[in-house]
């Protein structure tokens, strides 16, 4: 009896020691697949550079571990939001409006709503990285393990994304004036192909101004190139105010300045082009030379044209307006 007692302890002994390594197997086992999808995470993430591709990218790679509806992210201080949505149609645009609504306000997720969605919200409190995530799930909420996956999964996203605000951040310096805060002439190279295509595509018409500074020569003379600086911001801002969201203001250089202006014809053109000329005037800066004012020359596209010839085209009406007294549109 003792003896096998004896076997029975040791049985015992064996089987909590197997279930022991089982289950310290079973862990390791977990970890590693944990660590096999961070990594997955972490090689999308490497070669991706611009917020909204990271969000999907992100939201993607999620999916196939935590079923979800939206991904959005949002950073105050940058101004930048992004969002990326399974759904279509009337239910996306929901999706999209709560999402937003959660990220801009104090709400502290996680909620249910009525409607069905679970929401969650995350901050990267970094100095390094700061913004908002939210997850809205349809159905139910996330597990325990699910946002300690997630809580793991962000620590690999804080850098990538600090990353894609920063390279948006260049890029767009690198497009844009450094003096008015314009586009500059790499934005118009960039788009005014696509304008023009466009333009043809629909029959739409496209006119293009030309514009240049008179007396602005004396300003720097006489003032000093800071005022001249100075006079420069202030004609950028009152011709931004004079012009749609959908026309392309252009600083070319200098005191030189391009307007395109899509689905506008010669004669709406011209309206528009002397009440710039009229806002540059009320600027009221006077120089020994005479009063700053601007000399506009508007030429309209013609199917067939070459890009080169409409631009000199603009060129040479502008210097008509130049020789015919400044301060003045001139058109072809």
């Amino acid at each position: 009896m003792e003896l096998k007692s004896l076997d029975e302890q040791v049985d015992v002994q064996i089987a909590a020691t197997m279930e022991n390594l089982l289950s310290e197997l079973s862990h390791y086992r977990q970890q590693s697949e944990k660590l096999r999808k961070i990594n997955t995470l972490y090689q999308r993430m490497a070669g991706i550079l611009d917020l909204p591709a990271m969000i999907e990218a992100y939201s993607i790679w999620l999916m196939e571990f935590v079923g979800h509806e939206l991904i959005g992210y949002h950073n105050p201080g940058r101004k930048r939001m992004h969002m990326f949505c399974s759904y279509h149609g009337p239910q996306r645009r929901q999706a999209i409006q709560l999402a937003q609504e959660v990220l801009e306000q104090d709400a502290q997720p996680p909620m249910v709503r009525a409607d069905g969605f679970h929401v969650h919200k995350w901050a990267f409190n970094s100095t390094d990285c700061y913004g908002l995530l939210v997850m809205l799930r349809k159905g139910k909420p996330l597990t325990e393990d699910e946002l300690q996956f997630i809580d793991e999964s962000l620590m690999i996203l804080a850098d990538p994304l600090k990353r894609a605000i920063e390279y948006e951040e260049i890029f767009a310096q690198a497009r844009k004036d450094s003096l008015t805060g314009l586009p500059n002439r790499f934005v118009f190279e960039e788009r005014i192909g696509a304008i023009v295509e466009q333009a043809n595509r629909h029959g739409r018409p496209l006119t293009l101004a030309a514009l240049d500074l008179d007396h602005f020569k004396a300003v720097n003379d006489t003032m000093g190139h800071l005022m001249g600086d100075q006079v420069l911001k202030q004609v950028a801002e009152v011709l931004q105010r004079q012009i749609r969201l959908s026309d392309l203001l252009v600083r070319m250089g200098g005191d030189e300045f391009l307007l395109v202006l899509p689905d506008t014809a010669m004669e709406d053109a011209r309206f528009l082009a002397e009440r710039l000329c009229q806002a540059v005037e009320e600027l009221n800066i006077v120089t020994q030379a005479g009063r700053l004012a601007v000399s506009i020359g508007l030429s309209e596209w013609k199917s067939g044209m070459q890009l080169d010839a409409w631009l000199e085209r603009a060129d040479d009406i502008l210097y008509q307006a130049k020789a015919n007294g400044r301060a003045q549109v001139a058109v072809n």
